[in-house]
């Protein structure tokens, strides 16, 4: 079973588009989480709408934020699979296939994307080179290779990152950084979908960082101190991999 974890919010202007490539690639069983963190667009209707038993729609009485709302999601997921996506993409029409397959191999499975204006339009035809990507765990705790809406991951990983510690730099980041140290990642040169910047998207992976040098230490200290928690923890209960 497949569970698709998705965050709206004000997203009226693509999330239609962005389900529809979803939910035509998925089984009957399978399951689309969908936390809206309060909209006042159209959003929840076009969602409503759609008139699908898959799709489990989920209300924030009080706006989240973006970390706290991909956290809801993957509390109520109950899949063995996991996916997780953005309400302004576009799912290319293999990526539930391709991920599947490489899952079974692998915990944690990141593709390659286009990234693309608002228009679908191809503004760089890779975001690994676009962001210069090094698929080295070490590295990665300076430079995030990890992108949320191209990663699909099975239970293993849920179970070892949730909950979130209270201050993390992005839910992806974390995630990424726990499986790489815990599990198997493997990073896939498939373009599995269209990666939509319109100037108003939550993450800015796509585009150079905008905090000091005192800012990005302290995103790094707040990610590694819960990291090494973590692996501690890890170890105690499973003293054969130590």
């Amino acid at each position: 079973m497949i569970t698709v974890c998705l965050t709206s919010f004000n997203g009226e202007s693509y999330i239609l588009d962005q389900l529809k490539s979803i939910l035509c690639q998925l089984n009957n069983e399978d399951e689309v989480i969908v936390s809206d963190d309060g909209s006042t667009d159209k959003t929840v209707n076009i969602i409503k709408e759609l008139n699908d038993k898959r799709i489990k729609l989920i209300f924030n009485n009080n706006n989240k934020g973006i970390i706290s709302n991909v956290e809801n999601t993957l509390i109520h997921a109950i899949g063995d699979y996991i996916f997780l996506a953005d309400q302004d993409d576009i799912w290319l029409p293999d990526k539930v296939r391709i991920c599947t397959k490489e899952l079974e191999t692998s915990d944690l499975v990141i593709s390659d994307c286009y990234i693309t204006d608002n228009e679908l339009n191809i503004t760089y035809d890779s975001f690994y080179k676009h962001n210069n990507s090094q698929f080295n765990k070490w590295f990665a705790l300076l430079k995030n290779p990890y992108l949320g809406c191209c990663m699909a991951f099975n239970r293993k990983v849920l179970m070892n990152v949730l909950p979130f510690p209270k201050k993390i730099p992005m839910h992806d980041i974390w995630i990424g950084n726990i499986a790489a140290f815990k599990h198997k990642v493997k990073f896939i040169d498939d373009k599995l979908i269209y990666y939509r910047r319109h100037g108003l998207n939550s993450s800015s992976a796509s585009e150079p960082s905008k905090a000091s040098i005192f800012q990005q230490f302290d995103y790094r200290l707040s990610l590694i101190k819960p990291l090494i928690k973590v692996s501690i923890n890890h170890n105690k209960n499973n003293p054969k991999s130590q």
